[in-house]
């Protein structure tokens, strides 16, 4: 069973006629809209997460013919 990790992520929400923007700050190409603000915010949490599966994938296919060490590291900000 895969672990879930929990992260903390700043959105920022922008009112853009009928619909509101929303992008996470920490994470460029994490942007995404919706008709509420309860929306854009479920839909940026899924932005998140796809980009971040995204990348895992792309660093795997990228490297996988070599000798990789994996670790977590806790960054303080």
């Amino acid at each position: 069973m895969k672990q879930k990790i929990l992260n903390t992520y700043t959105a920022v929400f922008v009112k853009d006629g009928d619909m509101y923007a929303a992008y996470a700050e920490e994470l460029p190409g994490a942007n995404t809209q919706g008709k509420t603000i309860d929306e854009a915010r479920e839909n940026l949490k899924e932005a998140i997460s796809l980009i971040i599966e995204a990348n895992k994938e792309l660093s795997r296919k990228s490297f996988s013919r070599r000798k990789l060490l994996r670790e977590k590291i806790l960054v303080s900000l």
